[in-house]
């Protein structure tokens, strides 16, 4: 089968021919429909105890045997991934889609939005507080401004590097007010942006904006961090901390069932909500281009078309 495939640590993926899987008792065979990309893959296609070769893991869309038409996550039986032709899936990660809900819109449902959507919760936004994104531009930070509206927010403020990126997100109405970051004075333009204080900070970078935001919150202020892509390591002054709340949070690390019952709620919000996503659509075969894409920071979620439309139908017709 053809699959975009890593074969040495730090390599760019090639498509090429690759095994195909075989089935086992406990796991799916997926006809893969469309794949997605999103940061944790890059990342953790280079982590200890990957063996090469191995297919981009990825998350997608495809046909079960049965013929559903089924999403699943990033969790396929290594070597293989989303990124084929076929994947092998853990029957508990594999989630019927609704006729409604198009690909896209499934895969991007799925970790980025669970990313927003939990922190966000444990947050507990009153009516009309005012919520910061910390690297708001991305997928996970586009969703995550609207999510907190949706969950009472009375005001969203986009924080990020790219000006173009934070602009579209204000033109859009998805932001009420946007920050670049980089300036000479950071935790100024925070604070500028937050009059009295921020009451709910979604940090997902860390490292340095993190400590620029928390001087710009007020008194019992929620910070959530869940990302580290400005750096792990801070340096923090308690004083900043005190009289507010800060939060690590794991998005992923929940039991399949907990996963799919949050992923069928935000399909629901998706569709109330008329969620915007940005996207970067890749042809299958330009896996290497659209990882490049995903290093850079597309500020836009990516996906493939693995199978086109005509070839699932003569398969669905034989």
């Amino acid at each position: 089968m053809k699959a975009a495939i890593i074969h040495e640590r730090g390599a760019a993926p090639v498509v090429g021919e690759f095994p195909a899987p075989i089935a086992q008792d406990g796991a799916v065979l997926i006809e893969v429909d469309t794949a997605g990309l999103g940061g944790w893959d890059v990342l953790g296609a280079y982590r200890l105890g990957v063996q090469y070769p191995c297919v981009i893991r990825g998350e997608g869309v495809g046909r079960a045997p049965d013929g559903r038409r089924v999403y699943f996550g990033e969790r396929s039986v290594l070597p293989y991934g989303a990124w084929a032709e076929r994947t092998l899936v853990p029957a508990e990660e594999v989630w019927d889609v609704p006729d409604d809900v198009d690909d896209r819109t499934a895969i991007t449902m799925g970790i980025a939005a669970t990313g927003a959507l939990v922190p966000l919760e444990q947050a507990r936004i009153q009516p009309g507080e005012q919520v910061l994104v910390l690297g708001a531009t991305g997928t996970l930070g586009q969703i995550a401004l609207q999510l907190a509206r949706h969950l009472g927010a009375g005001r969203v403020v986009a924080a990020a590097r790219s000006v173009e990126a934070l602009a579209r997100l204000k033109e859009r109405g998805i932001a009420d007010e946007v920050v670049a970051l980089g300036s000479a004075d950071d935790a100024a333009a925070l604070k500028a942006a937050a009059g009295a204080g921020f009451d709910v900070v979604l940090d997902l970078v860390c490292g340095q904006p993190m400590i620029h935001a928390l001087k710009a919150t007020r008194w019992g202020a929620r910070i959530m961090t869940i990302g580290t892509g400005a750096g792990r390591q801070v340096n923090l002054d308690i004083a900043d901390l005190l009289f507010r709340t800060l939060s690590c949070i794991g998005t992923g690390q929940r039991p399949p069932a907990d996963r799919r019952a949050i992923w069928e709620r935000l399909l629901r919000i998706a569709r109330e909500q008329a969620i915007q996503v940005d996207y970067a659509d890749f042809a299958f075969e330009d896996a290497a281009d659209a990882w490049a894409a995903q290093v850079s920071g597309p500020h836009a979620k990516i996906t493939a078309r693995v199978r086109s439309g005509e070839q699932a139908s003569k398969e669905t017709a034989t």
